[in-house]
């Protein structure tokens, strides 16, 4: 298709082609020489993001949005742009400005129900897609699947959990400290300081280490201490706090052991976000030493094995603790029961566990 004919059609044609860059140039010419409006500048974020320069295309959707406020194809492309890069809170922002701009836009209302899912909440994607006709909205009828199979997973979303932390990691501290009297790094060290008397120069494992409050607690009795966490910024807190030789963003339950068999595991507060713990007991006992300790807190359950709480925070009891642990080769050196934080001023029913790799 030639040039001038019709511009968009040939943007568009050269980034299905695998051309973008080719696309890119030809839509900034058009642009400085003041041939190029609203469309043209959707077109090239579109295609910076093709060749591979997505923050680019990113700061030229934000740029054409400043240029045409509440134009509903701008704010979508936005949107995009945003999920595109990791940006939830604002991108599931920008999708819901379209449909208030444009109430009946089908794609405004499935890319929000995308970006929902992405951050684990499948309640509210399965709204979205629930106001959509699958025999009209390409692969609805999978996004549907996948968000039922979420609500029925034995553990919280890691999309959920990154999302959840992404927002609160900012006043995170003094949320925790201030209004949920948390204390669940304090309550693990009193129970090392009991079965692991006289212990120092350990190397350290901290799992969901946040902004690194174990890590600051356990700091004096160890060597070295790594951690690991779903959410980025909270990994960015904890590198300030200078205290951890190596912080990686992951799940506990996936990400690969890196050839460390370490001293001490810690899981201040962070099993609360899973239901069935074999699947974590197991990873934690490949990265321990045989005579190891894994030190962790959960939410107290008193019938049952664990069930979601009110608060979407997974609840475990006593007997499921100690046959886990078990299975996945540990001995039980204790559990105390405690009250890790509280919730609108009332102390919440934990249990704080110490188990010893045997074998």
């Amino acid at each position: 298709m030639p040039a001038d004919d019709d511009p968009l059609a040939y943007a568009h044609e050269l980034i299905a082609k695998g051309q973008p860059a080719e696309a890119v140039q030809f839509l900034r010419e058009r642009i400085e020489a003041g041939r190029g409006g609203l469309l043209a500048r959707l077109a090239l974020a579109r295609a910076l993001q093709a060749a591979g320069e997505p923050q680019a295309g990113l700061a030229e959707a934000r740029e054409a949005n400043t240029l045409n406020p509440n134009i509903a194809e701008a704010v979508l492309l936005l949107g995009e742009m945003l999920r595109a890069s990791g940006h939830l809170p604002a991108a599931i922002a920008e999708f819901q400005r379209t449909l208030r701009l444009e109430p009946r836009s089908s794609e405004a209302r499935f890319q929000l129900g995308r970006a929902w899912a992405s951050a684990g909440e499948a309640g509210k994607a399965l709204e979205q897609y629930a106001q959509l006709s699958p025999a009209t909205v390409p692969g609805l009828a999978d996004r549907i699947a996948d968000a039922k199979a979420m609500l029925n997973r034995p553990r919280s979303d890691p999309g959920y959990v990154r999302h959840l932390f992404d927002q609160f990691s900012a006043d995170y501290d003094h949320r925790m400290r201030a209004q949920l009297s948390y204390r669940a790094p304090e309550i693990l060290r009193e129970l090392a300081d009991l079965v692991m008397s006289g212990a120092h120069d350990l190397v350290a494992l901290d799992l969901g280490c946040g902004t690194g409050f174990a890590g600051e607690v356990f700091a004096d009795i160890a060597r070295a201490i790594d951690g690991i966490d779903l959410s980025p910024a909270m990994i960015e807190k904890a590198r300030q706090r200078q205290i951890y030789r190596e912080l990686v963003v992951g799940d506990i339950e996936t990400a690969p052991d890196g050839g460390v068999a370490y001293d001490l595991v810690l899981a201040a507060d962070t099993l609360v976000y899973l239901g069935d713990l074999a699947p974590t007991f197991a990873a934690v006992a490949r990265r321990l030493r045989v005579g190891g300790f894994f030190l962790f807190t959960v939410e107290a359950l008193t019938e049952g094995d664990f069930a979601l709480g009110p608060k979407r925070r997974w609840q475990h009891s006593d007997n499921y603790l100690r046959r886990s642990a078990a299975a996945s080769g540990f001995d039980l050196a204790g559990i105390v029961s405690c009250s890790p934080r509280s919730e609108a001023n009332v102390p919440i029913a934990g249990l704080a566990g110490a188990l010893i790799r045997t074998r």
